[in-house]
């Protein structure tokens, strides 16, 4: 059985974590599978965004518990975070479509993503504390930076536990929607980034990651004048422009 399923249409691709048996479980079974399937849709020009969702009831139910236990170094542990930090590191705009549990190591792959939109049985838990373990592959960094230093310290260490509304309500998700429309509402947003040329959603995503590190205005000025630059030279932009010049023109004659 495939433990990543992976469908392409109208440039964003939709991936499954798909081992409901164990509700989503992050196996290095299903990360090694995770890696070749970014590998593929990194290498397809076609593919201008992604979607990153489980297989029914879960999202991900967090890390395989005998592999975590025979985790005893850093070394290891890198092994079983691998999945999740794959989809961190895509230049490719991401999406994770939260359609249950997604706790701990299952959090992350949430967490590892560019936006995240839950469905109303989504449920957000870091669990780490639950089995005495300290969090691990960055989940405390990435949590404080998507909410903030309470939330953060909510969820790990005092083991609240959040619904998709509440996670809506404080920002740990963009929103809240109903769980039949959950896939197509983040498609629809991952094909706004996948119909424009595919260097500019990479280079946008890119500069928003890079202004976390910015102090000033001058510097993001700074950072944004080149990229812009190169993409008022490609012929998109200036199609785009004409385009919607010409429609300008349209409706004031009408």
């Amino acid at each position: 059985m495939a433990l990543v399923l992976t469908e392409i249409e109208d440039g964003v691709a939709t991936v499954t974590l798909n081992h409901p048996e164990v509700r989503n479980a992050v196996s290095l079974d299903m990360n090694r599978e995770l890696d070749a399937a970014f590998d593929r849709l990194e290498a397809d020009e076609s593919v201008g965004a992604v979607v990153l969702t489980g297989t029914a009831p879960a999202f991900s139910a967090g890390a395989n518990l005998d592999e975590l236990l025979a985790a005893d170094d850093p070394e290891s542990l890198g092994t079983i975070y691998a999945g999740f930090l794959r989809v961190a590191e895509t230049p490719l705009p991401t999406v994770a479509a939260v359609n249950g549990a997604a706790v701990g190591a299952g959090m992350n792959f949430a967490l590892a993503c560019d936006v995240i939109l839950a469905g109303r049985s989504a449920m957000f838990e870091s669990r780490f504390l639950q089995i005495a373990i300290h969090p691990g592959g960055g989940h405390t960094w990435r949590l404080r930076n998507i909410c903030d230093g309470q939330t953060a310290m909510a969820m790990v260490l005092f083991g609240e536990r959040l619904d998709g509304p509440r996670a809506a309500e404080i920002g740990l998700a963009w929103k809240c929607v109903d769980d039949d429309a959950l896939l197509e509402e983040a498609r629809r947003m991952a094909r706004r980034p996948a119909r424009v040329p595919r260097e500019l959603a990479k280079a946008m995503k890119q500069t928003v990651n890079d202004m976390g590190a910015v102090a000033d205005s001058a510097a993001a000025v700074a950072r944004e004048v080149g990229p812009q630059a190169w993409s008022m030279a490609q012929p998109e932009f200036k199609e785009r422009v004409a385009a919607l010049k010409e429609a300008i023109s349209n409706s004031t004659s009408s």
